[in-house]
């Protein structure tokens, strides 16, 4: 699995994308099975559309999983 950066604000790190997905080593991590890893985004700025992990959008939020310790903030 590739590891990817929850500070690029991508779909794989978004609570919006449904593709298959885990939690990193860090919560600024996010691991995905390849760079070409699709999934659906729910609810957000393409919402019903196919997107890829290391897509943009301006309707990133931060996948729930992801949530740091308080004392920990995502850069």
């Amino acid at each position: 699995m590739l590891s990817h950066a929850v500070d690029r604000k991508r779909c794989a790190s978004c609570e919006h994308w449904g593709g298959p997905r885990q939690p990193g080593d860090t919560p600024a991590s996010v691991l995905i099975d390849d760079e070409t890893s699709t999934g659906p985004c729910n609810d957000g700025g393409w919402a019903g559309s196919e997107r890829r992990a290391r897509s943009a959008c301006g309707h990133w939020r931060l996948w729930p999983l992801l949530n740091p310790p308080v004392d920990e903030p995502v850069r």
